[in-house]
């Protein structure tokens, strides 16, 4: 049986890039930027068919607001029951130098190419008058899993359940990464919920091609409390190793309905010390090469790896074979880091309690309102906790192009 397909049952086929098709003036316009022509002809087309486009849809309730965007429910002129979400990104001043953010544009090439189950969908894209752009997205009515996590006088859910979650969760990131897209934001509220109850990874606005060899990556991304170690020491290049830290975070907050590293105060050197309180210090005899990275830097205090029965101590609602998986997850060293699909070849999946079946999940994540309120972010914006405290994420990153 093979578990990474979907269906549980299908061998996967080799993956690959598949576009969809999006409104008709976003290829028009390419291809007029492309080739340099203002041509009255091709802009009168181009405009033609972006508001073919845009009637198609007609808005209804705005779900949430922000500097970044506005999201709106939706639906279909032609079907009143195909219900959409649509994101308005806002015309910023960076627009009239630069052009659409990079934020924006990774957030469209990607889900262009990513077609899965596991993955917010991108139906279409158009523009307005005053040339805002238009994102239109399933529309996921649950609300995130970062929301479900916290309320605690509510809901309730058992193993089962968090197996079910991050099997999905690690599917979409087998995905990505087969298609050879490192995420980079993993964390509870970019994963919405569908009706159906199915887990979605959104919001690809950090999201990047893996790197050609020997090409610097830049290490100052990923929400700093599912960031792992080498990005805080500075590395240049990485893997989706990067992706498998974060998705071992959100495990493990799953299962603690708390956030396993978070440090207070907020600072990249407070993360690296809890690192080192909660799996280990990082050293050659753990991590060979560590102490050549750049940012390296360590407590005075050294802690030895922490073993399988500490693990058990704080995460024994998993069982043996779980904790295994979340060790293996959260490794100190990149390379012996489990890749996508080596998760989901580990025995957790069969082991008992078996997933549970979609129908059986909790879904009340905070409804459309929390959908709206995580889209209408910029990629890899942070949310605020429900202590009242951002995580402070360093948004500083240094896009001197798209490949970073």
């Amino acid at each position: 049986m093979s578990l990474l397909s979907p269906a549980l049952d299908v061998p996967p086929e080799p993956p690959s890039k598949r576009q969809k098709t999006l409104g008709a003036s976003s290829s028009v316009s390419n291809n007029a930027l492309e080739s340099g022509s203002s041509s009255p002809e091709i802009t009168d087309l181009a405009e033609q068919l972006d508001s073919q486009e845009r009637d198609k849809y007609i808005k209804g309730k705005k779900l949430g607001s922000g500097q970044y965007a506005d999201v709106y429910s939706a639906h279909l002129v032609s079907d009143p029951s195909k219900l959409v979400a649509i994101k308005k990104i806002k015309v910023g001043p960076e627009v009239k130098e630069f052009g659409i953010s990079y934020d924006s544009l990774r957030e469209i090439k990607f889900l262009q190419e990513l077609d899965h189950p596991n993955i917010i969908k991108l139906y279409s894209v158009f523009s307005t008058k005053n040339q805002n752009l238009n994102l239109v997205l399933e529309q996921l009515p649950q609300g995130d899993l970062l929301k479900l996590i916290q309320d605690t006088q509510n809901i309730s859910y058992t193993p089962a359940d968090i197996k079910s979650w991050m099997l999905m969760l690690s599917r979409a990131i087998w995905f990505c990464h087969a298609n050879f897209v490192l995420h980079r934001d993993i964390k509870p509220n970019n994963l919405l919920i569908a009706a159906n109850g199915e887990i979605k990874l959104a919001d690809f606005g950090l999201a990047r091609s893996f790197a050609d060899p020997y090409q610097p990556m830049t290490y100052n991304t990923i929400t700093i409390w599912y960031r792992p170690p080498e990005l805080f020491y500075q590395t240049q290049y990485y893997s989706g190793a990067v992706d498998i830290w974060s998705v071992g975070c959100v495990f493990a907050e799953l299962i603690a309905r708390e956030v396993l590293f978070r440090a207070w105060p907020e600072s990249e050197i407070n993360m690296v010390k809890i690192i080192c309180e909660k799996v280990g210090t990082p050293s050659e005899d753990n991590w060979p090469g560590v102490s050549k990275l750049k940012g390296y830097v360590t407590p005075t205090e050294i802690t030895p790896l922490r073993s399988r029965d500490y693990w058990l101590g704080a995460f024994r609602a998993i069982g043996d074979v779980g904790v295994d998986l979340l060790m293996k997850m959260l490794t100190l060293d990149p390379r012996r880091r489990l890749t996508a699909e080596d998760v989901l070849r580990h025995s957790f999946w069969t082991a008992d309690p078996r997933p549970s079946r979609l129908e059986d999940l909790p879904r009340k994540g905070g409804g459309l309102e929390a959908m709206g309120e995580d889209l209408k972010r910029r990629g890899g914006e942070v949310t605020v906790s429900s202590n009242g405290r951002g995580d402070k994420v360093a948004r500083k990153l240094d896009f001197e192009s798209m490949k970073k």
